[in-house]
Formats: structure tokens, sequence, C-alpha cells
């Protein structure tokens, strides 16, 4: 058998045919001859075989890409879409092709959608009611003066820059009430015992051993034991007031307290119900009867209360008691060792926490909440004074 001619041709190929690059560099190749330049993609070549030399020359081909595009429409710009009508094609959708659920949820914003054009007609009487009602507002510096009138702590000094000047003495006792308190008979008791039988609140383990520490300095301070009268009035007055009020029951109470005193506390810290005769002691005057003494207890204290023994003689829960002292704008720590001796108190009472007031120039801030009263009523913001 005899091998055909073109079987001949096939088998001398790799013998009679040989490549001729063209005069491209090899880094123009392209991954067909050169594998190792992969990465910078596929190249096309164009093979123009000679067959009279028997050489097979590749070229390089352009690559052309062809689009599809209508003359007729060439000269047309596509028509701008607006938001509101990609959200009416986007319910319609929703309404054809979307679940149950997203029906629902088309159909409640149609209800919700608030026609703009039908507002037209009355902007205009809309905006001069506005005008009118806010007209009548008060400004930013009344409004301040109104919060700081409705808060149920002393009258402060906002421009204050030691403690003794926060809470001054006169917001608290008025001045004829000031003048009508009488220390004599306390300076001329015979001891202790005959001193705390004087006071209108005779239990108070705080007043007594205040009142025993201001006599037995050589000179007793009379400020400070006319403010322990005060105080022991005011627990005296917070006792007698918790149910039924009447002036002239109180005053058979405190025989030793003047009238001009009793009617001052009952007009501050009591109120008569529209309609009636009958005063009564409402949570927010309770709370101003309590955050004066405090500020009281400040002053007396040099601004370090023991406020557990307050609480005590109250008999309230101590965390009330705190709480309130922290409207004033105290902090509850312990003293240091520069306070212990400023205060002349031993180092044994570092380890009991005390309400201290320091220097400042902020306003007090009221915390979260107090005895039976919302703190936003007794100040707007939550913390207490910067130092």
């Amino acid at each position: 058998m005899t091998t055909s001619k073109k079987r001949k041709r096939e088998i001398d190929d790799t013998q009679r045919v040989s490549f001729a690059l063209s005069d491209q560099p090899v880094t123009q190749l392209g991954p067909v001859l050169e594998t190792r330049r992969g990465s910078l993609g596929s190249r096309y070549f164009v093979g123009v075989h000679n067959k009279r030399t028997g050489i097979t020359t590749l070229r390089a081909a352009p690559l052309h890409i062809l689009t599809h595009e209508v003359k007729a429409l060439k000269g047309l710009q596509p028509a701008a879409v607006s938001t509101l009508q990609r959200l009416e094609a986007r319910a319609a959708l929703g309404e054809t092709f979307g679940t149950k659920k997203a029906k629902l949820a088309i159909r409640a914003q149609e209800r919700n959608k608030v026609d703009v054009s039908a507002m037209e007609g009355v902007a205009d009487h809309l905006q001069e009611s506005i005008l009118k009602n806010t007209s009548t507002l008060p400004s930013k510096e009344e409004a301040k003066a109104n919060a700081d009138s409705t808060r149920l702590i002393p009258q402060y000094d906002i421009d204050a820059l030691n403690s003794s000047d926060i809470y001054p003495l006169h917001n608290m006792i008025p001045k004829p009430e000031w003048k009508a308190l009488s220390i004599s008979a306390y300076t001329s008791a015979g001891g202790g015992a005959e001193r705390v039988a004087l006071l209108p609140f005779k239990r108070s383990n705080w007043i007594n051993d205040h009142l025993a520490i201001a006599f037995a300095s050589p000179s007793p301070n009379k400020t400070a034991i006319k403010m322990l009268i005060y105080i022991s009035t005011m627990i005296a007055f917070h006792k007698a007031t918790l149910k039924d009020i009447n002036k002239d029951v109180i005053q058979q109470k405190l025989p030793m307290v003047p009238s001009v005193i009793i009617d001052g506390l009952l007009s501050r810290f009591t109120e008569t119900a529209r309609g009636s005769i009958e005063a009564r002691r409402t949570p927010e005057k309770g709370t101003m009867l309590l955050t004066h003494m405090f500020a009281l207890c400040l002053h007396v204290d040099d601004f370090a209360t023991d406020t557990s023994v307050l609480a005590a003689d109250l008999s309230m829960e101590p965390a009330k008691v705190n709480m309130l002292f922290r409207t004033l704008g105290c902090k509850l720590n312990k003293l240091t060792q520069s306070d212990l001796k400023r205060l002349g108190l031993p180092d044994s009472a570092g380890e009991v926490k005390r309400a201290v007031l320091k220097d400042t120039s902020r306003v007090p801030e009221a915390p979260h909440e107090t005895a039976g009263v919302k703190s936003e009523r007794l100040c707007p913001r939550a913390s207490h004074w910067s130092v």
C-alpha cells in the first residue's frame, strides 16, 4: 500500500514549513506565543503563508469593537426620569409582582402621602397664624427667669465665686424673720440640757451636737446659733404639717417661735387650693422646705454636711436626703486631709461621705429624681456643680 500525496504532505510539514515573525518586539506578541506574558491579555494575529518561499508570517491584527446604532434615533436625547416617576414605576412593579406584605406597605405609603397642591391656597394664612401665635412666646431670657423661679431650691447667685455666696443667707431666712430670732434665752441657759429644752424640735442629734459645739467656744457664733434655731423650727414645722395644717395648732406646738416666722413658713411652704381656705403642704412645697433647710445646714457645716445624721433626724431614707443635696449642687465625697484640717475634724471623720459644696460659677443641676418630685421640676439639667 502506498501513502497518498496528502498524507505525505502532512508527515513532511514540520520539515518543510518554517515560521518568521514580524519585527514586533517579544513583549507585544501576547500569550499566543509568549505564555509567560499571559497577564497582559490576548492579542490577535493574522498569518500570511508564502507558497513560493514556504514562509508563514504572523502579523498583529487590530481589534475593532462594533456597536449597533439606529440612525433615526441618533439625534434624540433620552427623557429625564423624575423621582416621582421612579416611585410610581416601583409601586406598579410591587403591585404586580410583590408579596402580600410589600403590597400592604405600598398602600400604607400612598395613604400617608401629603397632597402639597392642596396646601398652596392656605399657606399664607398658616404663616400669618404662626407668626401671630409665636409673637406672644417668651424670650430666651424670660424663659430662663421663669424656669429659675419654679425650681424647688433656694434662689441662688449664678455669679457666685465662693461657696458662702451661692445661697445667700437671707434667701433661706427672710430678713424680718431673721430679726425676730432671739438667742438671749440660749445664752443665759445654765447648760446644754436647758438649751436643748428651748429648741422647737428637741430630738435632732444634728442640731443638739452643733449647738453644744457652738457654746463650747469662748465666743459663740451668734449667726450659727440663729441658723440652728431656725433649722430646728423648720424640722418642727415639717413634722407638724404632715397631715392637717392649722396655724393656731402649730403656734401652740411651737410657743417659743415668733408668729412672724410661723406666718412666713406657712406662706412659703404651703398652698391653699382654689375655692378652699385650708392650707396644705404639697410634695413640691415639701421639697422646697427640705432644700431650704439643707442649704442652711451647709452654711452651718462650712459646706460639708454629714447627711446620714440628718436623714435619721427627719426619719427619711439617706438616699432621698442625698438626692436633695445633689439638687443643691453638692458632691457626696469623703473629705481629704486638707478638708479635715480646715474643718477641725478628726481623721476618723474622713471615713464618712459628706455632701460637699465647692466654689463654682455654674448653676446647680438636678439629678434624675428626688423625693417624690421629678427632676425636671427641680432643675433642667442633671449633674452637679463643676469645680
